[in-house]
This record gives structure tokens, sequence and C-alpha cells, in this order.
């Protein structure tokens, strides 16, 4: 088995069997995509946090580093504004098409996360607080992918009880 092989695998089971169970369990007016949205959306909040925390930390030293990353920023913010464009693609009676649309952005946050927990758990004290914001961030972006790729459930069908009652009961089947 190739490498490539190995990799849609896990991400086969990290979708399968991880998030859609737990997106099963979510109440009916909060779908798996609305969680993912939220996860995106909290992902852009670390990383504000983490980008303020590393100009107070080093002040105008870093200027640029904070120009570039607000710039990195706001092509995240464009991810997610283009994420939630792709709302209507999402229906409970159809596959999800972002499954495969963000297969490639999944596999590639996914080894990050070992990544960006090491560089935090290894940075400086004077730059700890932004590295472990930006940890954060790029933990909830990838839960968020996951959710977002998960099979919506169908809708909701109401169990009616005088239906049972009309049909076995109410014509008199069984006891004639």
């Amino acid at each position: 088995m190739k490498l490539g092989q190995y990799v849609v695998r896990i991400d086969d089971w990290l979708l399968d069997e991880v998030c859609q169970p737990v997106a099963d369990k979510l109440p009916e007016h909060f779908s798996a995509f609305e969680t993912g949205m939220s996860c995106q959306l909290g992902a852009l909040l670390f990383s504000a946090v983490s980008i303020i925390a590393t100009f107070i930390e080093t002040g105008f030293k870093g200027i640029w580093e904070t120009v570039f990353n607000i710039f990195v920023w706001g092509l995240c913010v464009s991810f997610f504004i283009g994420l939630g464009r792709f709302r209507g693609l999402v229906r409970a009676d159809r596959p999800n098409p972002l499954r495969h649309m963000l297969f490639s952005v999944r596999v590639l946050s996914v080894p990050l996360i070992p990544y960006v927990i090491y560089q935090a758990m290894t940075s400086s004290v004077d730059s700890s607080i932004s590295a472990w914001f930006d940890a954060f961030s790029n933990i909830v972006f990838t839960v968020g992918l996951y959710f977002i790729s998960c099979q919506p459930r169908p809708p909701y069908k109401q169990s009616n009880e005088k239906t049972w009652y009309k049909t076995t009961v109410g014509q008199g089947a069984g006891f004639s």
C-alpha cells in the first residue's frame, strides 16, 4: 500500500468514524455545517488574538511580521466567506460535495496539528502566548473542516400516533 492510500484511509476514518457520529448526535437546529462554520469563525478569532499577541510581545521590532500575518489572516477571512457561500450545496437529500472539495485542505491540516503543538511547546517564554493561540487556531480550523465535510442528516420526520390508531384500532383490524 502506498502513502497516498494510507492518507486517504486515515482521512476517511477521521471523517466517517470520528466526526460523522458526533455530527449525527448534534441537535436538529444546529447542523454539522453550522458547527464547522462556527469552528472556522473560532479559528479566525484565535488567529487574530495570536497576531495581536505577537505584536504585543515583539513591539515595533516585528512590525513587518505583523503586517504579513494580517495579510494571511485576510486570506483566511476570504476562505471563511467562500465556505459560507457553499452553504446551499450541502443538502440532506444529496451527498455532501464539500467532502471531496475540501479533501486536500483536510489532508494538509491534519499533519500540521502535531507540528504547531510541538512549536508551541518549544517556543520561548516571550512568544509562548501567541504560539499557543496559533496552535489552538489550527486545531479548531481542522475540526471545523471535518464537520463541514460531514454528510448532513436526513430531515427529521415526526411520527404521528394518530396514524397508528386509524390504521390499526380505528378500522378494527385484527378482531373482526
